[in-house]
């Protein structure tokens, strides 16, 4: 068979390659969000979670325990740059939220409020958007709710795969977790949060010194 024979089937290969890497990304962002806007996700992940969940459904980690948070950086609903790293020594709440979520509009004025009474304690809140097809929405949700503090704009679950299995992981929306000034992981909720249960998670982590 001669070279220019070979080449289109070259080709075809590169497509069908290319076309299964797609599929394969595809159906791990559909699996992850299969349970989105429900009652929240499954409590595990794999491996030695090494974490405890109270009967509130909400999982904390012992310190020296905590996984450090993947890279989770990008652009906001605003197209400024953010990296929650640049956080690090704050305490930091990052909650998982779409704009066409009912339990997410329940849960957004407790948010609004807690992250303007804690501002001034060393806590930054960081809400990561996704599933909205355009940042419009989310900034029209946003703005109702008297929401200040910044959100990554990731329409596609891309950050939520970044979390690692046996971890405290995002896996429903909304999906709340708390990094405690290292950067570490501490605590996670997969179901919408009322004040008390956010301040909860929040207190003790802003207590460790």
């Amino acid at each position: 068979m001669s070279a220019a024979s070979r080449a289109p089937q070259r080709a075809n290969r590169a497509t069908r390659v290319h076309r299964r890497a797609v599929l394969t990304v595809g159906t791990a962002v559909t699996a992850l969000l299969v349970s989105a806007c429900g009652s929240g996700g499954t409590s595990g992940g794999g491996g030695n979670t090494n974490f405890v969940t109270s009967n509130e459904g909400i999982s904390t980690v012992a310190r020296g325990e905590r996984a450090t948070a993947p890279d989770l950086s990008g652009e906001t609903l605003e197209g400024e740059p953010l990296d929650v790293a640049d956080f690090q020594g704050k305490v930091v709440v990052l909650n998982v939220w779409g704009s066409w979520c009912n339990p997410c509009r329940a849960e957004a004025k407790h948010f609004a409020k807690v992250s303007e009474d804690y501002a001034d304690q060393g806590v930054q809140f960081v809400g990561i958007n996704t599933r909205d097809s355009s940042a419009g929405s989310a900034l029209a949700f946003e703005k109702d709710f008297g929401i200040t503090y910044p959100s990554l704009y990731d329409p596609t679950g891309k950050l939520m795969l970044r979390f690692e299995k046996g971890t405290l992981n995002p896996q429903a929306i909304p999906s709340t977790l708390i990094l405690d000034r290292e950067g570490k992981i501490a605590a996670r909720s997969l179901t919408a949060l009322s004040e008390e249960r956010l301040l909860k998670m929040l207190e003790p982590v802003v207590a460790e010194k």
